[in-house]
């Protein structure tokens, strides 16, 4: 006869921890495949347009200083990304 203590150690402790590393490992593809829609949307002025090219370039630097960003010799689509990201972004 099997021990119920190691019974109870396969049904509740294992298989909750399985259960748990399973889970885990599907929120980390998210959080991957999330990153890589990110990254693919500020990969050039053409995909991130309504954040790059929409707005005045005036307006998005007054916006990105007044949150600490440095603008000076970056890139728009850099500046953009950094203020996204401050803002809430993934």
């Amino acid at each position: 006869m099997v021990d119920s203590r190691k019974r109870k150690f396969f049904t509740r402790y294992l298989l909750h921890h399985i259960g748990r590393c399973v889970a885990d490992f599907e929120e980390g593809i998210e959080e991957a495949h999330r990153k890589e829609e990110f990254d693919k949307f500020f990969s050039s002025y053409e995909n991130s347009y309504a954040l790059t090219l929409a707005y005045p370039d005036d307006i998005l630097m007054a916006t990105a200083r007044q949150c600490g960003i440095e603008t000076e010799g970056r890139p728009k689509i850099e500046v953009v990304k950094e203020l996204f990201l401050r803002k809430g972004g993934p």
